[in-house]
C-alpha cells in the first residue's frame, strides 16, 4: 500500500510543479496553449487533424480540410508517434485542441516521472532518491526548452525502460522469453518501435551492443533470443506504424519532403560542452552569465542550444562517474555499468564522432540532430546519482535521508525549470487566439461548409522558409479556428500535386484571381506580415478588380478578400513539371543541375488520361545524349551539345500523377570543389503547354 501511495505522491508533485511553472490553475487557462508560433502551430494542427479523424494510424494521412480543393496527403512525410497523436486527437475531440496539447504536455513530465522511478525501484533505489531522480529526470532542461514545438520528444518516458531492457539482455541474469523479463523487453521495444525515432535509432545501437556483450560473456542462449526478438520486433513496429510512407505516397517521382545534408549533421550534434552550458535566460543570474556568454562567443552552433544541459545535479553525477570509471580503470577493477552506455552515447552523438562518420561515409543524414540523446545521459547520471547516494544514507537514519533528497530536488528543479512564461506570454497568446477565432466565426458565418480559402503568400509544408517576415506554419492559424472550411495550405513540399499554387501566384492579380475562382475558391486570405508593403499593392488590385467584400483580424495581421467562386468548378493544372530527386538544390535565376539520372513529375488532376504538349529547355555539361521517359516508356532522346537545346513532345498524361525519368548516358562531371558542383545536365524550363497555361 505505501507504494502506491509514494506513486500517487509523486504524481501529485509532478502535477503540482508543472501546474505552477505555466500558471494553469483555472479552466480558462487550460484552453491557452503554452505557445502559439512556429513548430507549435504544426503540432497543435496535427492534433486537429487526429481529432478530425485525418490522422490516424495505418492508413493514408490525408488531411482533408488542407491542400484544397485535392487535400493535403501528408503520407510520404515520415512522422513519428502516431498512435501517441491519434490519443491525444481523441482528447482534443472532447476537451479541444489546446486544452488536449496542455493535457499531453504534462502526461509527458508525469509517464516520465514515473518511468524513472519505476527503473531506479527496480534496481533497488530507497524510494526517496528514486523519487527525487524521477522529479529531476521529469523537469529536465530540455522538457522545457522543448515543450509544445518538440512535444513528442518530451515523451521520454521510454528512456528510463529502454536502459533496464538492454541491461537484462547483457546482464548474466538469465532471461526467458515468455518470462515476465523477456516480456519486458519486447513490450519495451514495441513501444520504442512505434514511438519517436530518435529513441528507437538509439535504443536499436544499445541493445545491438548489449546482445554482443552477451555473445562475448557468458552467451546466455535465452538472453541472446530475448535480444534479438526485442531488436526485431522494434524494427518491426516501426516499419508498421510507418507503412503509409510506402503504401500511400503515389508521387513515386518525389524527393522526400524533409531535406538534409551533411552540414546539419555536425550543425545539430551534440556538443559536449553544451551539457554543461546552462541557458542564457538561467533563473540564476550567475549561471545565466555563462549562456549569454555562449551566445557572444560561439560561432556555430544549431537551433537547439543550451537543451543538451544536463543541470548542475546531472553535471556532479557525470563528473562524479568519469571518476569513478578512472578509479577502476586505474586500479583494473570492473567499471560501473552505467558507464558503458554514457560512453558510447558520447561516443556516438558527439560533433565529429561516429554520428559524423556515418554521414559523411554513408550518407546516414536523416537523424541529423543528436544534441537529442542528451535525454539518455541525463538518464544514465541521474541513476547513477540515486544509485550512489541512495547506498550512502543507507546506513544513516530514514528522516536524515528523506530530507537529503527533498533538498536535492527542491535545488535541482530551482535550477533546471527555467523562468516561468508568465502571464504577459499567456495574454499575448490569449489575444492572437481570440483574433484568429473572430476572424474564423466570421469566415464561416459567411460561407458555406466545405468553402476553399486560398493562402498567399503560398508555402509549402513542411519547413518552408520564411515568406518576407511570415514565419513557417502561420498558416496553420486559420485553420486551427475553423471547422468546417478548407484551406489551400498544407500541400507537401516537393509533390506535383500543389504545383498550381506556385505557378498561379506568379500571374498578375486579375488573371490569377480569376484562375482561383475558376477553381472554385470562395475567398483569399493573406497575411500582411508576408508582403514586404503589408499586401497594400495586393488590394488595390482586388479593389480595381471589384472584389471589395473583406474581413480584417482584431490585430491587424491577416486579411480575408471575397471572390467570387465557379459554380461548375475545374480542377486546377500546374503550368510546371515538379523537380523530384536527383537534383542539386535551387538557386534564383539558375536551371536546376542534375547530379545524375533525375526525375520530375506532374499531377493530371482530370479522371482520364489528357494528351498535352511538354516542352523542355536543357543544357549540358560537355557533349552527352539525354533521355526522356515518361512512365517508364521512353519519349524523347537528344543529344546536347554547346548551349541551349529545346525539346517539345507530345505526352499522354494518365490520370493522378506521372513520373517523368531523365538521364544522361555519360557520367556527372565535378566542374568545382564547391557544394552542389557534381553536374550532367540542366533543365532550365520544363513547362506543359495547353488548358494547363
Amino acid at each position: 500500500m505505501a507504494a502506491h501511495w509514494r506513486v500517487a505522491l509523486l504524481a501529485a508533485v509532478v502535477v503540482a510543479v508543472w501546474c505552477e511553472h505555466y500558471d494553469r490553475w483555472t479552466a480558462a487557462s487550460w484552453n491557452i496553449p503554452a505557445d502559439y508560433r512556429g513548430d507549435t502551430l504544426e503540432i497543435l494542427a496535427r492534433i486537429a487533424a487526429a481529432s478530425e479523424g485525418d490522422a490516424k494510424p495505418f492508413r493514408a494521412q490525408h488531411i482533408s480540410r488542407l491542400g484544397a480543393p485535392f487535400g493535403a496527403n501528408w503520407s510520404a512525410y515520415p512522422s513519428s508517434d502516431l498512435l501517441l497523436l491519434w490519443g491525444i486527437g481523441q482528447m482534443a475531440r472532447v476537451l479541444g485542441v489546446f486544452a488536449a496539447a496542455n493535457l499531453a504536455l504534462l502526461l509527458a513530465t508525469l509517464t516520465a516521472a514515473w518511468a524513472f522511478y519505476g527503473t531506479a525501484r527496480w534496481l533497488r533505489v530507497r524510494w526517496e532518491w528514486a523519487m527525487a531522480g524521477a522529479l529531476l529526470f521529469a523537469f529536465t532542461c530540455q522538457t522545457f526548452h522543448r515543450g509544445l514545438p518538440h512535444l513528442f520528444l518530451v515523451f521520454s518516458w521510454t528512456v528510463p525502460l529502454a536502459l533496464v531492457a538492454c541491461g537484462l539482455v547483457a546482464s548474466s541474469r538469465r532471461l526467458r522469453l515468455r518470462g515476465a523479463g523477456g516480456g519486458f523487453c519486447i513490450g519495451t521495444a514495441i513501444a520504442i518501435g512505434v514511438g519517436n525515432p530518435y529513441v528507437l535509432f538509439l535504443f536499436l545501437q544499445l541493445l545491438g551492443w548489449a546482445v554482443i556483450a552477451q555473445w562475448l560473456g557468458a552467451k546466455r542462449r535465452e538472453n541472446l533470443v530475448v535480444g534479438g526478438v526485442a531488436l526485431a520486433c522494434a524494427v518491426g513496429a516501426f516499419f508498421v506504424v510507418e507503412s503509409h510512407v510506402w503504401l500511400h505516397a503515389p508521387d513515386t517521382a518525389a524527393a522526400s519532403p524533409l531535406v538534409r545534408n551533411y552540414g546539419s549533421t555536425e550543425r545539430y550534434a551534440l556538443k559536449p560542452l553544451e551539457l554543461f552550458m546552462p541557458p542564457a535566460n538561467h533563473r540564476w543570474e550567475a549561471l545565466a552569465f555563462f549562456g549569454h556568454r555562449y551566445v557572444r562567443w560561439s560561432e556555430w552552433r544549431g537551433g537547439e542550444a543550451f537543451m543538451p544541459y544536463l543541470g548542475v545535479v546531472g553535471i556532479a553525477g557525470l563528473v562524479a562517474l568519469f571518476a569513478v570509471v578512472l578509479r577502476a580503470v586505474l586500479r583494473r577493477q570492473r567499471v560501473p555499468g552505467l558507464a558503458l552506455p554514457t560512453g558510447w552515447v558520447l561516443a556516438f552523438a558527439s560533433v565529429g564522432g561516429i554520428t559524423n562518420i556515418l554521414a559523411f561515409f554513408t550518407g546516414l543524414v536523416l537523424f541529423r540532430a543528436t544534441n537529442r540523446f542528451s535525454i539518455f545521459l541525463s538518464a544514465l547520471v541521474l541513476l547513477f546519482v540515486v544509485t550512489r547516494l541512495g547506498r550512502w544514507f543507507a546506513a544513516r537514519p530514514g528522516w536524515l535521508s528523506v530530507a537529503a533528497a527533498a533538498v536535492l530536488a527542491a535545488f535541482g528543479l530551482t535550477d533546471q525549470l527555467p523562468p516561468p512564461p508568465g502571464l504577459e506570454k499567456q495574454q499575448r497568446i490569449a489575444r492572437r487566439i481570440e483574433s484568429d477565432r473572430e476572424l474564423g466565426r466570421l469566415l464561416e458565418g459567411r460561407l458555406p461548409p466545405g468553402a476553399m480559402v486560398f493562402q498567399l503568400p503560398v508555402m509549402m509544408f513542411p519547413e518552408s522558409p520564411p515568406a518576407h517576415l511570415l514565419a513557417d506554419y502561420e498558416h496553420f492559424r486559420p485553420y486551427l479556428a475553423t471547422e468546417s472550411l478548407r484551406f489551400s495550405y498544407g500541400m507537401l513540399r516537393g509533390r506535383s500535386r500543389g504545383r498550381w499554387q506556385r505557378d498561379a501566384e506568379t500571374l498578375p492579380t486579375d488573371e490569377f484571381v480569376r484562375k482561383l475562382e475558376r477553381y472554385g475558391f470562395a475567398a483569399l486570405y493573406f497575411n500582411r506580415s508576408g508582403f514586404p508593403d503589408r499586401g497594400e499593392k495586393l488590394l488595390r488590385d482586388l479593389k480595381e478588380m471589384g472584389r471589395t467584400e473583406r474581413m480584417d483580424g482584431k490585430l491587424g495581421e491577416q486579411v480575408v478578400v471575397m471572390l467570387q467562386p465557379s459554380e461548375n468548378p475545374e480542377p486546377p493544372m500546374a503550368r510546371t513539371l515538379t523537380f523530384g530527386s536527383g537534383w542539386q538544390s535551387a538557386t534564383a535565376g539558375e536551371p536546376r543541375w542534375a547530379y545524375g539520372p533525375a526525375t520530375l513529375s506532374y499531377f493530371n488532376p482530370h479522371g482520364s488520361p489528357l494528351t498535352r504538349q511538354v516542352r523542355f529547355v536543357l543544357s549540358a555539361v560537355g557533349e552527352r545524349r539525354v533521355k526522356i521517359r515518361l512512365n517508364g516508356r521512353e519519349v524523347k532522346s537528344v543529344l546536347l551539345r554547346d548551349g541551349r537545346h529545346e525539346v517539345e513532345f507530345a505526352a499522354t498524361l494518365r490520370a493522378g500523377f506521372n513520373r517523368f525519368d531523365v538521364e544522361s548516358t555519360a557520367p556527372a562531371v565535378r566542374v568545382s570543389n564547391e557544394r552542389g558542383a557534381l553536374r550532367s545536365f540542366a533543365v532550365h524550363e520544363a513547362i506543359v503547354r495547353g488548358e494547363a497555361e
